[in-house]
């Protein structure tokens, strides 16, 4: 077997991760959107809550700082290093598996992306795992 071919069968797993975070980030933003056409959702907005919980400075703070993880991760998935790039990867699924689980909600539309979301992470975290170092030797440029 050629060396082209080896390239060809190996995976680039940096663009395999970056593009599972794709994928988690939109199934954020469609959950968000969905959420919106709840009924009673924009009302409650507009008075200053959201499913019982008041919108605060602070409150968007935090929820801009995890949204903001997939949304590196993207970026960074592609230009860290080999293990680097494995234990950001495990990290970021980690906590945004946490961000997902805990400040969700209980709606099915939410349920049905989150599970999605979660099932996406919890492969990026076996795929980051198992990904070893000799890997990238094939690569070609």
């Amino acid at each position: 077997m050629s060396m082209n071919s080896k390239t060809y069968l190996v995976q680039d797993r940096k663009t395999v991760l970056s593009t599972l975070w794709i994928f988690v980030m939109l199934n954020m933003i469609f959950a968000d959107i969905y959420g919106f056409m709840y009924p009673g959702f924009l009302q409650g907005i507009m008075t200053g809550y959201a499913e019982g919980l008041e919108i605060t400075g602070n409150l968007l703070l935090i929820a801009a700082v995890m949204t903001e993880i997939p949304i590196v991760m993207v970026l960074l998935s592609r230009v860290l290093s080999h293990p680097i790039n494995r234990w950001v990867n495990i990290m970021a699924s980690v906590i945004t598996i946490v961000f997902v689980i805990g400040g969700g909600s209980t709606k099915p539309h939410y349920l049905f992306f989150a599970s999605i979301e979660v099932a996406c992470m919890l492969f990026i975290i076996w795929y980051a795992w198992t990904w070893r170092k000799h890997e990238q030797q094939f690569k070609s440029s």
